[in-house]
């Protein structure tokens, strides 16, 4: 078998990897959830469902937003990916306006699927800084809250919607 060598950039950081068989690779069929939370220790990110249903690992990847686990790591090559834990400034922890927007308006109560749901609405306003709240809920159609938090959250992305650095 052929060792493939993969480069991830992940929150401006650049990884290099192996996939193989073999102690230290990256099996063929990791996930970039499981390659995220496991070799980097990224653990914003939850993997709920495994499926791809819930929302709850969704990260950035090229400026879309994906579930991470159902993106195998080998087919990530080159890929540029932010995470949770990419969106406050590195140099400051200044958190993003996004992320404040959510504690500003209690847009969480339990917390695990909130990293999911910043990533899908950071991705959102990357694409359409203004979106009406339709194209918000619409958005957000394939992240699941079991604590009905979602009204603040509508208002948070709202709120957020058109500033800076969103």
């Amino acid at each position: 078998m052929k060792v493939q060598e993969i480069t991830l950039f992940v929150n401006g950081t650049q990884y290099d990897f192996s996939v193989g068989p073999r102690l230290g690779q990256i099996p063929p069929g990791e996930t970039l959830s499981q390659t995220l939370r496991n070799r980097l220790g990224l653990t914003g990110s939850k993997e709920a469902c495994g499926e791809g249903a819930c929302g709850c690992c969704t990260v950035v990847m090229e400026g879309e937003a994906v579930t991470s686990c159902m993106m195998l790591t080998a087919d990530c090559d080159g890929k540029h990916i932010t995470t949770i834990e990419g969106l406050a400034n590195p140099s400051t922890g200044e958190l993003s306006v996004l992320q404040q927007t959510f504690i500003d308006h209690y847009a969480f109560q339990c917390g695990f699927c909130t990293p999911g749901i910043l990533m899908t609405a950071t991705a959102l306003l990357a694409k359409n800084p203004h979106p009406t709240e339709e194209e918000i809920k619409d958005a957000l159609s394939g992240n699941f809250c079991r604590c009905i938090s979602q009204y603040h959250v509508i208002e948070a992305v709202k709120e957020a919607a058109g500033k800076a650095g969103a």
